[in-house]
This record gives C-alpha cells, structure tokens and sequence, in this order.
C-alpha cells in the first residue's frame, strides 16, 4: 500500500535574491518570446485606464456644473477640451448630455474589457500549451537514468501543476507589473494635474508599501517550496494506490489507504492555511496604509475646497477616486510578491527537467544503419546502475547473425541489464557494445532501435485499439502486416473474439486482456517492423504452458533469419536457443549449448531438476534415491559459485 512516508516537514532554506536573478532572466526571456500577444493585452489594459479617466473626470464635471447651478458664486466647471455647451442650453440637457457621455465610456469600457479578457486568456494557452509541450518532448528524449532517479509522481506534477506557475509569472507577473507600472504613471500624471502639492503628501506611505511587498516576498518563498513537494507526495498516494489497487483491496488495507490520503491532503492544507495567514496578514497592513491617505485627502484636499484651491467635483471628487484606485494598483503589489515566490518555485522545478542532461542520444556525425546484419558482441563490459554494485563485470561474448541466444541465471544476475544495453538504455561504463562490428554509441540511436524488436519482462499496452498498440512502432502499417505479426505471436485467435475484433479499445493499462493476451500483443509489436535482432526479456513468463507452447512454436518462425537473445529460466525456452549464456552476480558463469551446460553448470542442471519436480516428472537417476523419489538439495546449491 502507497502512503505518504512523512508528515509536513519544515520548510527549506530560502533562495537568496542573487540565487534567484538567473531563474528570473530566464523567465523574462520566455516572456519576450510572447510579446506582441502581452503588449496586446497590456495596451487593452491601458485602455480601460483611459476609458475609466474619461468616466470620472465627465462625473467630476457634472458635480461642478450642479454646484455652479446651485451656488452661482462657485467657481465655473472647467470644460475639457477648451469646448462649452451653449449658454442657452437647459440645465437637464447638459447633465443628460454628461450622463450620456458618461454611459457611453462606460459601455465602451465593458467590449474593452471583454476583449482584455480575451486577450488575456490566449496568452495564458499559448504559454501553458508550450511549456507542456516542452516539458513532455524532454521527458521522451531523458535516458533511464533520468526516471531511475525521480518519482513518477514528482514528474507528473511538474508537467501538470508547476508548468502553470510558470504561465503565471508572465501574465500574472510581467503583463501585471508593466500594466501596474503604467497605470501607476498615468494616475500619478493625473494627480499632479489635479493638484501636485495634494498628491505628494497623500503618497508619502508608497515607499513603505514596497518595502513591505519586499519582505513579504523573501518570506514566502520557502513556504512555496514546501508546498510543492507536498504536492509531490500527494500524487504519488494517489498515483500508487489506484496502480496498487489490487493489492490495496487483496490485503484488506482500504482504511489505511484511505488515512494516507487524507494526512497527506491535511498536510497540504495545513501548509496552504500558513501562507493564506501570511497574505492575510499582509493585504490588510497594506490596505491600512492606503486608507491613511484617504485621512490626508479629507483634511488637507476639504481645506483647499474651501479655500477655493480646488474645485469639488473635477478636482476632490475625482482626486478621491483616483487614490482609490492608485492604492488598489499599489495593493496589486502582494499579488505580484505572492505570485512571484510559487512562479520562482515552479519554474525552478520545471526546468530542472528541460535542462536535464540527455545521458543517451546520437553523436554528432553518428553512422547511419539502415538494417543491421546481426552480429553483436559484447566486450569486457562492465556497467553499474546509478550509486549502485556492478551489474555486470567484463562480459565478453559473440553472436553471429542469426544465431538464437539464451539467456539465464538467478534473479539480479544481469540478464535484462544485457538487453538494456544493447538498445542504448543506458551506456557501458567500460568496454563495448557492439552491432556488426561498430560501437552502438557510434550509431544513430533510431536507426539502432529500428533494428530491434523488444519484448519486456513488464508488458505494458496502451488504452488505445488492438491494431494501434501492435503497430506502435510504425503507425502507418497496413491491416495485413499487422495480421500477420499477430499470427506470428498466436494472438489471432483471442483477437477474433474481441467485440471489434482488432478494432478494440483496450482499457487502460490492458485491464481488459488476461496477462498472456498482454504478453502476445507485444510480441506482436515487435515482430511488425521485421526487425534483424529480436530481443525478449522472459517473453513467455506471464503464460501458461499450452499458451507458452504456441508463442513458442511461433517465435521458432520469427526468428528464422534473425538474431535473437532469448532471457528465460523456462528450460522449454531456453533449449530452443542455439547456445545458452549463464549469468551469476553480473558475470558469465557458463556458456554453451543444452547438452554442454547439463555436463559443466551446475546451476544450470538444478534449474532443470527443479522444473521436473515442479512438473511432476521424475529426477534424474543422480538426483534420486533407489525408488526414483526425488532427494532434497540444500538451497545453496541453487546458486553458482561466482
């Protein structure tokens, strides 16, 4: 059962601000790549600044007319524009001609701001679609090793969540701060207009509203960090209880399935709750000093009223207004600060996979290998997995095109790791692998891979149709070659009695086909393309005797004219191979054919012994007492001497 291995720990150290500049010219780089669509919605955005000046300063002026109207002695409405309604005109006909005006903005504002939001949102889907684009395309081209070392869980996060913090930081961070700035500049410019003494002492607090934002942002984030690790672990509770549902369910352990879900669900929440009360905390202290200024406008702005300085509605009125919305633009301060820390963190994680090193790929002038001959050879190989043993230790051996090669030996001795490093999975640490002659790191790594058919110990299919997942490998393949790679892995006959017949859509990880139907499919795979070098790591493993009889029998005809390493410790396999190599702790224990093996290994003839006691047959005469009932060998025989 999959649980969360830990509760919230502490946050992690936080990234100074010079840790964090390279992340951020990387980030302003990405954004300049979008520019026209973000200028587009920055320029929308000033637009509603200006149409929203327009609908205040026409209010401002209907309140100064009403005042002129009302106390003749008041100073005159300034008429934008140096333009003035006719002195005969009606008083309702000039305020239904400003309220027109005004309704007129207003609806203007409404298809600008439909069109912001527009705008707005293509730039957010033309960012998400790239990123995710690019993050996938790197997770195809990572070695194993890459995958050995991360979570899957972690993976899957960071293409799905941690690429939208990424989006975030240009829309919700570049586009933000420009169209900030820039409203800012132009309420400031609106302002001085107004009355430049007023604006500077109503604005004395700015200073400390970004210092403030400065410090909320160093604190947070850590708290980010955190979270998204949490997240992490979150997904892969998910992730491995509904793979390990079976065994969940088998071992009668739903309620603590179920526990484990929910503390690390809770372990989140409680993280989220901690930076929720730090933002909490800090919109309000900012809007208290933005509402300091409102007092400084209605003592010092009310005295100017009323020494004539300035007029009530173009100048009070709308002064009032226009600090609101300057505090409310300085407001969107901790949303940039707030935004910036989970972007920094996101992005952090997302191009710790694009910048991932491609362990495995084609030198430069790599030769081309448009169909292998066959040969292979292995060279006092030694290779180690990643902070591990050697798996193998100096490996030598050959095999002429053609030739059948079984493969055996106790679990962990080498055998898939054989495989592995003939597709190029990984690469040797000394020694060389060779086809045909030339070094497989020399070789284009697809044509490499076009030359072989592979069939893993793990089966694993597609939620696609029948016909799609055996022709995997060459989409464009025609009805009757996928036909007959079915024939070749005794798969035809199941096939015929799906509903659609090859037109099935299998379920989701196979769940609908039994393990041998999965394990025939497969095979079928690899036999499509014709490859010269079959590999099959314990292609028959997951099928019954009957079953393993026909994919045999048909894999005899596959593998006619071919190359083929064959990994099994089912001996009916194995004798069908022309020699049989025997691996022991990542060394060649024995090699030679059927027979040669039955007089020199050892390990080898217990194989054999065990397999006839499990099938019910008798031992051999040296391995039975006088009634031909089998004798009990210690376990330690099992095992060869290294």
């Amino acid at each position: 059962m999959a649980q969360a291995s830990h509760d919230a720990a502490s946050p992690g150290p936080a990234r100074s601000p010079a840790a964090n500049w390279p992340l951020i010219r990387r980030l302003l780089k990405l954004g300049f790549e979008y520019r026209i669509p973000a200028l587009r919605v920055v320029v929308l955005q000033l637009g509603l600044v200006g149409l929203g000046l327009a609908g205040l300063g026409l209010t401002g002026l209907g309140i100064d007319f009403l005042r002129s109207r009302i106390d003749p002695s008041s100073p005159p409405p300034r008429w934008p524009l140096g333009w003035a309604p006719p002195s005969d005109w009606p008083p309702m006909g000039v305020i239904s001609l400003i309220a027109g005006a005004v309704l007129g903005f207003a609806l203007l504002n409404a298809l600008v701001r439909f069109s912001a939001a527009l705008a707005a949102a293509d730039l957010s889907q033309r960012i998400l679609i790239r990123l995710r684009a690019d993050v996938f395309d790197k997770l195809q081209r990572l070695s194993f090793s890459f995958y050995d070392a991360g979570q899957s869980s972690s993976i899957i996060n960071r293409a799905a969540g941690d690429v939208n913090a990424v989006r975030s930081f240009i829309d919700g961070v570049m586009v933000k701060v420009l169209t900030v700035s820039l409203t800012l500049s132009v309420y400031l410019f609106y302002m001085l207009r107004v009355h430049a003494g007023l604006t500077l002492v109503c604005l004395l607090s700015t200073p400390i509203l970004w210092w403030c934002a400065v410090r909320f942002s160093r604190r947070v984030q850590p708290m980010y960090r955190r979270s998204s690790e949490l997240s992490d672990e979150l997904v892969r509770t998910l992730v491995e209880n509904v793979q390990g549902a079976q065994v969940v369910k088998g071992f009668g352990r739903e309620a603590e399935a179920i526990e484990g879900f929910r503390r690390a669900s809770a372990n989140i929440r409680t993280q989220k709750q901690e930076i929720f009360r730090r933002v909490s905390t800090f919109q309000p202290l900012m809007g208290g000093l933005t509402q300091l200024n409102l007092l400084v406008l209605i003592g010092y702005g009310g005295w100017l009223v009323i020494e004539g300085r300035l007029a009530l509605g173009s100048g009070l009125f709308v002064f009032a207004n226009l600090l609101q919305e300057f505090a409310n633009q300085v407001g969107q301060i901790t949303n940039i600060a707030n935004t910036i820390q989970s972007s920094l963190v996101g992005a952090q994680r997302v191009f710790e996979v694009v910048d991932a090193p491609l362990a495995i790929e084609s030198r430069e002038g790599a030769a081309s290998l448009p169909r292998a001959r066959g040969e292979i050879e292995f060279d006092r190989v030694t290779f180690a997995y990643a902070s591990g043993p050697p798996a193998l230790r100096d490996v030598s051996f050959h095999v002429a095109p053609g030739e059948c090669l079984g493969i055996t030996g106790p679990t962990g001795a080498g055998k898939s790791t054989l495989l592995a490093l003939l597709m190029r999975f990984y690469d040797v640490e000394s020694g060389v692998v060779k086809i045909d002659g030339l070094d497989v790191r020399d070789l284009d790594l697809d044509d490499l891979r076009r030359n072989m058919g592979l069939v893993f110990q793990e089966t694993f299919v597609f939620s696609h149709t029948v016909a799609a997942n055996i022709a995997f490998g060459e989409p464009g393949a025609p009805a009757e070659r996928i036909a007959r790679a079915a024939r070749i892995a005794a798969a035809e006959e199941f096939i015929a009695e799906l509903p659609e017949r090859y037109e099935t859509v299998i379920g989701e990880y196979g769940n609908t086909l039994s393990g041998g139907q999965r394990q025939r499919l497969a095979i079928a795979r690899a036999v499509l393309r014709d490859p010269p070098i079959l590999l099959l790591d314990d292609a028959t493993a997951a099928v019954d005797s009957e079953t393993e009889h026909e994919i045999a029998a048909a894999l005899d005809g596959a593998a006619r004219g071919r190359t083929t390493l064959l990994v099994s410790n089912r001996l009916s396999t194995l004798r069908r191979a022309d020699r049989i190599l025997v691996l022991s702790k990542g060394r060649i224990a024995a090699l030679g054919t059927h027979a040669e093996l039955m007089e020199a290994s050892g390990w080898y003839r217990q194989l054999q012994k065990l397999q006839e006691l499990a099938e019910g047959l008798p031992a051999s005469a040296d391995e039975s007492t006088g009634n031909g009932a089998p004798q009990a060998r210690p376990a330690a025989a099992i095992v060869p001497a290294p």
